[in-house]
C-alpha cells in the first residue's frame, strides 16, 4: 500500500490545464483546412474528394468539415494547394457553419441564454453509437480519464435516457440503429439537447449514399452542436461541450 502511495506522489498531478492553457498539438495533427492559390477555373477538387467535401463557388473553394474525413494524404487537390492546420477548435452549432471558405472561422457561439443557465452547471449526456466504427466513440470516452477529466466542468455520461439531459450520437445512424435511436431521444425529458459527433454522425461520412444509413442526424432529429473529425479529437469535443456551454469563448 505504502508502494502505491509513493507511487502516486511520484506521478503528481496528471490532469490537462485545458481551458487555462491550449494543448500543445503535433505538426501532424489535422484540423482547420488550408487553402489558397488554386489554378483559375480549376474544379478538379469538387470530383477528385471521395466524399465530396470539396466546392468551388464563384472561383472559391469550399469545404464542408460536416463531410471532410481529414484524410492524412488529401487527394482533393491534385496541385497540392490543400493542406490542414493545428487549429483543432473546429465545433459549430449550426450545420452551415461547417462550410468553411477560408479566413477566420466562427467555432460554436452556444446554446440560448436559457438553456445555458440550466446546463451551464450540470449536463448529463447519454452516448448513443448508431452503427459506428468505434473510432468516435473511443476519443469520446478518453475525456473520461483523469488527462482531460470531464467531470470537472460538471459534464457526465449516464447509463440511462431518462437520467439525460441530452444525447452525443456517433456513427452514421444505419437501419439497425434508427429506432434506437429515436426511443432514446424520446424517452430524455424537455428540455433536450442533441451533439453529432464526427463525419457519420453529421452527414453520414463515407456513407452518405447507402440506402443503409441517414445523411446525418439532423435527418431525424434537432441537432445543437456539430463536432467534425474523423474522428473528432478529444480537444475539438471538449471546447465544443465548452463552448455549447458558455464557459469559453
Amino acid at each position: 500500500m505504502i508502494q502505491v502511495l509513493l507511487e502516486r506522489y511520484r506521478q503528481g498531478f496528471r490532469t490537462g490545464a485545458f481551458p487555462r492553457l491550449e494543448p500543445v498539438l503535433p505538426e501532424r495533427f489535422r484540423g482547420l483546412p488550408i487553402f489558397g492559390g488554386c489554378p483559375a477555373n480549376c474544379r478538379e477538387c469538387e470530383t477528385t474528394c471521395p466524399f465530396g467535401a470539396c466546392q468551388v463557388v464563384d472561383s472559391q473553394v469550399i469545404v464542408d468539415l460536416g463531410r471532410c474525413l481529414f484524410c492524412a494524404d488529401c487527394p482533393a487537390c491534385v496541385h497540392g494547394r490543400l493542406s490542414f492546420s493545428t487549429e483543432y477548435r473546429l465545433a459549430a452549432d449550426r450545420r452551415e457553419g461547417l462550410r468553411y471558405g477560408g479566413g477566420t472561422y466562427s467555432p460554436a457561439e452556444g446554446l440560448e441564454p436559457k438553456l445555458k443557465k440550466l446546463f451551464g452547471r450540470s449536463l448529463k449526456l447519454r452516448q448513443v453509437s448508431a452503427g459506428g466504427c468505434n473510432g468516435c466513440e473511443a476519443d469520446c470516452n478518453v475525456l473520461g480519464t483523469l488527462v482531460f477529466d470531464l467531470g470537472r466542468f460538471g459534464i457526465q455520461f449516464v447509463a440511462s435516457p431518462r437520467h439525460a439531459d441530452g444525447i452525443l450520437v456517433t456513427g452514421p445512424v444505419n437501419e439497425n440503429m434508427r429506432s434506437a435511436l429515436l426511443d432514446t431521444y424520446a424517452a430524455i425529458p424537455e428540455p433536450k439537447i442533441v451533439i453529432a459527433s464526427g463525419a457519420c454522425a453529421i452527414s453520414g461520412g463515407p456513407y452518405q449514399e447507402s440506402t443503409e444509413g441517414c445523411r446525418g442526424v439532423s435527418e431525424l432529429v434537432p441537432v445543437d452542436l456539430f463536432v467534425p473529425g474523423c474522428p473528432p479529437h478529444p480537444y475539438t469535443l471538449l471546447d465544443g461541450l465548452l463552448r455549447m456551454l458558455g464557459k469559453r469563448k
